[in-house]
């Protein structure tokens, strides 16, 4: 157990760091860009997919450290949103 702590710190740490420095700033821009009627491109798509897949990666993390749930589900919110709007965009 002690070891997985202390793996799971550095890890923790990094996927910290993307979150603040690159994804959430990338996924506030792509809802900024679907609430203003915009669609959301193959680059766009893309990111969204490494996401998600980093996210199904990082379950057993989360389930491992449950201080850290509310603001995965928080930031799984924003790209649920982004999605949302995304296909509503298209349908119009």
């Amino acid at each position: 157990m002690m070891e997985y702590e202390s793996n799971d710190a550095g890890v923790i740490s990094v996927i910290i760091e993307r979150l603040e420095e690159q994804q959430l700033p990338r996924a506030l821009d792509l809802k900024d860009k679907v609430d203003q009627g915009g669609l959301l491109d193959d680059m766009d798509i893309g990111f969204l997919e490494r996401v998600f897949a980093e996210t199904n990666e990082a379950m057993p993390l989360l389930e491992r450290h449950p201080e850290y749930q509310l603001l995965a589900a928080k930031v799984t919110n924003l790209y649920h949103e982004v999605m949302t709007k995304a296909l509503e965009n298209e349908k119009k």
